[in-house]
């Protein structure tokens, strides 16, 4: 773990694949190969640095949201729309563990203010698993937000995916 936020390549592709598990759209073939991205980073870096990479996702999408927004007459603002949007449906996750809200409204927070939320995040230590297993659930609900505003399901999924394309064929 850095202190400047910086998150490993693969980490944040294996946080993506942790919300595309996620998504019911997601075929079978694709969710198994998913999966194996995502335990081949945990192998090589562990779950905290894949958990830092959707603490990282999470500012990367909030961001997004609050661009692709600009201008536009219904925008919801980021601290009173946006925020308590993603937050008031994290119980319909019945593994999302309540006592985790507070920390991924904080990263959510810090995300809308602009502010580095890995850098944000890692003041307070180590991500356990629960609090994990909620950030990928505001990931799969910012994504699923992000979609429904641009009325095209599998938008931002594709937006994801050819970035880590060409993230990999920049090292190649």
């Amino acid at each position: 773990m850095s202190d400047d936020g910086v998150v490993a390549d693969e980490a944040i592709r294996a946080a993506w694949d942790s919300c595309r598990v996620l998504e019911k759209r997601t075929s079978a073939n694709e969710r198994r190969q998913a999966q194996e991205r995502v335990q081949g980073a945990i192998d090589a870096y562990g779950p905290e640095e894949v958990s830092r990479g959707t603490v990282f996702l999470v500012g990367v999408l909030t961001g997004y949201l609050i661009v692709e927004q600009e201008g536009r007459n219904d925008r919801l603002d980021p601290l009173s729309d946006l925020i308590p949007a993603v937050i008031r449906k994290l119980p319909t996750f019945e593994t999302a563990d309540p006592v985790q809200v507070p920390m991924a409204t904080g990263v959510l927070m810090a995300a809308a203010m602009g502010m580095d939320t890995v850098a944000w995040r890692d003041r307070f230590g180590p991500i356990p698993p629960n609090e994990a297993l909620v950030h990928s659930f505001v990931l799969w609900l910012l994504a699923d937000l992000f979609d429904s505003m641009t009325e095209r399901p599998g938008t931002i999924d594709q937006l994801m995916r050819q970035t880590f394309d060409s993230m990999t064929a920049e090292r190649s």
